[in-house]
């Protein structure tokens, strides 16, 4: 997929709702280096400083926002 595609990918299933979960932003670089392993560019996204020492990640499928909540999970809030 082009960067393009990947974008328009993205929003579509962002304005369908997507699965959010918030981590610590201290580990947002773990958070990203799992994601670019575990899944494919446009399944994942994330908003930094969502709130006061937090970033959400987002996930197109519940059942990687699972996987990723459990990886951190003393850290991840959903």
């Amino acid at each position: 997929m082009t960067p393009l595609e990947i974008f328009e990918y993205k929003q579509r299933w962002l304005s369908k709702g997507g699965h959010a979960v918030r981590l610590h932003s201290d580990l947002r670089v773990q958070g990203k280096d799992w994601c670019k392993v575990q899944l494919h560019k446009q399944q994942w996204d994330f908003k930094i400083w969502s709130d006061v020492y937090e970033d959400t990640f987002w996930f197109e499928y519940a059942q990687d926002a699972l996987t990723f909540k459990n990886k951190f999970k003393q850290y991840a809030d959903l």
